[in-house]
């Protein structure tokens, strides 16, 4: 199973690394940290060789699913972690690479950024790297047939498709709506709190919502977001709060809008905070979302919609 594979495959790469260690990885065409190194660093550079091609072989397993999955070349860098849009060279020091990324001002409630900015190879790496932890979520719970069954319909997608761009999103989405169909709530629940944790932690403390949106922004899943100030139940310890998003890269499918990597996110910034339901209504271009969240050990009542949330008519 695909799972298995990149369960051991990650934590052999976690078991190299060392957080005082002074070397990383970087892909040298492209500056990116491949997944799954990110924010690890090793001792010395052949501890951090053996993580490099411990990772390609993370990365042609998750290409079982995504024929297209960008090859990384990966190098060994010795330096601080810095992320970088611009291409690296051998041995260089990561801190010393430089960078063009756009500042973008942030302002609340309203985030605007048109899909015309958006790096499509930051999106494509996202996409992937939700992937690669829900298998391996799905292969350690025990979830072996749904995972069949989704890497069934990704092979049938990856013969469709043909820009590889939109066959990153349509196998997100293919991901969500099948995990919808055949992952009860208390399952659902399951899988996300165990792929979250296979992510990297977060590199802000702020608001966790916040956070998340700004994180999924970024990395381009929707290009605009307008959040309401929301309510809060203190008793209950649930509050909701509604997020107005724009250009939303996900499409509708069977009837539902994918949302898996929404809650996926929200799951890993949320510490005390995590979403029990999750429901959408169109608006003119954009999608309304209304998060119901709760703290750890609340019961839940409702939890719909964390994977794939059905569209009202």
């Amino acid at each position: 199973m695909v799972g298995t594979t990149l369960v051991e495959l990650r934590q052999y790469i976690e078991s190299l690394a060392n957080e005082a260690g002074d070397f990383s990885l970087v892909c040298c065409r492209t500056g990116d940290r491949p997944v799954p190194a990110v924010g690890h660093r090793f001792e010395s550079r052949a501890i951090a060789r053996r993580a490099a091609r411990a990772t390609d072989c993370y990365r042609s397993a998750l290409r079982r699913y995504d024929p297209r999955l960008p090859y990384s070349d990966i190098i060994v860098c010795q330096g601080a972690l810095v992320d970088s849009p611009q291409p690296v060279q051998p041995d260089a020091s990561a801190g010393d690479a430089d960078s063009d990324t756009e500042a973008w001002s942030l302002s609340e409630p309203v985030i605007n950024r048109t899909h015309s900015a958006i790096d499509h190879r930051a999106l494509a790496e996202f996409c992937h790297r939700v992937a690669g932890t829900v298998f391996e979520a799905l292969s350690d719970s025990g979830f072996d047939a749904v995972e069949t069954a989704v890497m069934d319909e990704y092979v049938r997608l990856a013969e469709t498709v043909v820009d590889p761009d939109e066959l990153c999103l349509r196998l997100l989405e293919s991901m969500a709506t099948e995990l919808d169909e055949r992952l009860s709530a208390e399952e659902t629940r399951t899988v996300l709190a165990s792929a979250a944790t296979r992510l990297p932690e977060p590199e802000t403390a702020g608001d966790p919502l916040r956070c998340t949106f700004d994180s999924l922004r970024e990395c381009g899943l929707f290009g605009r977001y307008v959040r309401s100030l929301g309510t809060a139940d203190a008793d209950a310890r649930t509050r909701s709060v509604v997020v107005r998003i724009g250009e939303y890269a996900l499409s509708p499918r069977r009837g539902g809008l994918p949302t898996l990597p929404i809650a996926l996110e929200l799951y890993r910034h949320g510490r005390t905070w995590v979403p029990s339901s999750i429901r959408v209504q169109p608006v003119d271009d954009d999608w309304e979302f209304t998060f119901e969240l709760r703290t750890g050990g609340v019961a839940v009542a409702d939890s719909s919609g964390l994977l794939s949330t059905p569209i009202p008519r």
